[in-house]
């Protein structure tokens, strides 16, 4: 079992965001490569700290593993089940850890000056699903137009950096002399700048090609959920690393199913002779039709609870179940026949309501449907 968290950095869960940056950068200074050389129990620790604060240091990541756990990014977002590399590490989070190793965390292989990798930038899709693909996950096959290197391009050191990507500068201040590192704007943090351009590429030496992408979606995503493919973003100039496909989830309502969390809500009509006599009925389920019995004398708003029909739970913990809401259709027009029955039924001792303890109020019908 994947551990929790926020254990891994040992702060509790009512931790603020302040906490939280402290605890991994404590973590990431003691785990760190550099003090740990050929260790790879610290290395692990140092990408397990990373992995943690990359979704507990986001307000929104971390409102969804508050609610979902693991589930939430496991194979779609977070680090992708660990997928993240000490490249991806350093340059994504190195601005927090400030001066601790000297020049900095600037980038990957030299830990302390060494190039700075770039990650390109982030593509953005939307992927409808529908209440059966919700309800099991499904793989989705996408057509993506990504920026990618071209074939030909190479690249050189960028002679203003001399490869390392930032611009190291000194000031006198009233503290004494400070060193600041500011982003090369020649190679824009690269270190490396074009030197042979095919025909067809931008400025950075990319082109756009179409690719077709699988995404694996889990089951139990909701309407406006954000799932991440690791790396199916646009690629980065030179030795770069390239974003990610942010993948948007949208749902598609269902004719007669109605979601509400891991349950499913379906209205079933019937008639005044099924209430009266009993009925089988056929009725839509994920997956298909199913068939359930109507005992004789049912009454109007009775619920039927089908155990595990429902939606598969996000974090693994089972399935909702399928809630058939049962009204007795009242006619509004009638025969003379079918009057006068009714009529000489009006006094009939048998029509007369007679409400037991066990047909339960309209409210504690919905607070069952909640228990």
């Amino acid at each position: 079992m994947k551990e929790d968290f926020y254990e891994i950095l040992g702060v509790s869960k009512g931790a603020s965001a302040a906490e939280i940056k402290k605890a991994y950068r404590k973590k990431a200074i003691e785990y760190h490569p550099d003090k740990n050389p050929g260790d790879a129990k610290a290395e692990e620790m140092f990408k397990k700290a990373a992995e943690a604060y990359e979704v507990l240091g986001d307000p929104d990541k971390r409102a969804k593993y508050d609610q979902f756990g693991h589930a939430a990014f496991d194979g779609s977002g977070g680090f992708g089940g660990g997928g993240m590399n000490m490249e991806d590490i350093f340059s994504q989070f190195g601005d927090i850890f400030g001066g601790a190793f000297g020049g900095g965390f600037s980038g990957f292989g030299g830990f302390g000056g060494g190039q700075r990798r770039m990650k390109g930038s982030n593509l953005r899709i939307r992927v409808k699903l529908n209440l059966e693909e919700v309800a099991h996950g499904v793989e989705k096959k996408v057509k993506v137009r990504r920026k990618v290197q071209a074939d030909g391009v190479t690249y050189k050191t960028c002679p203003t950096c001399n490869g390392t990507g930032q611009i190291m500068k000194i000031t006198n201040t009233i503290l004494g002399r400070m060193q600041t590192a500011t982003t090369c704007s020649t190679c824009g943090g690269s270190g490396q700048t074009i030197d042979k351009r095919p025909a067809g590429a931008d400025a950075q030496g990319l082109i756009i090609e179409e690719e077709t992408v699988s995404i694996k979606i889990p089951p139990g995503v909701e309407d406006g959920m954000q799932l991440k493919v690791s790396g199916k973003g646009n690629s980065a100039p030179g030795n770069g690393v390239p974003g990610d496909l942010l993948v948007a989830i949208e749902t598609v309502e269902h004719d007669t199913l109605k979601r509400e969390g891991d349950n499913l809500h379906y209205d079933l009509y019937i008639s005044i002779s099924e209430a009266v006599l009993g009925s089988s009925k056929e009725i839509d389920a994920i997956g298909g039709k199913v068939r359930i019995k109507l005992e004789a004398g049912i009454q109007s708003g009775k619920i039927l609870r089908l155990r595990g029909k429902g939606i598969t739970s996000l974090n693994g913990y089972g399935s909702g179940d399928l809630l058939v809401h049962v009204n007795v259709w009242t006619p509004k027009e009638v025969n003379k026949e079918q009057k006068e029955f009714f009529e000489r039924m009006q006094n009939d001792e048998n029509f007369m309501p007679k409400p037991e303890k066990s047909d339960k109020s309209f409210f504690e019908k919905v607070k069952d449907m909640f228990s």
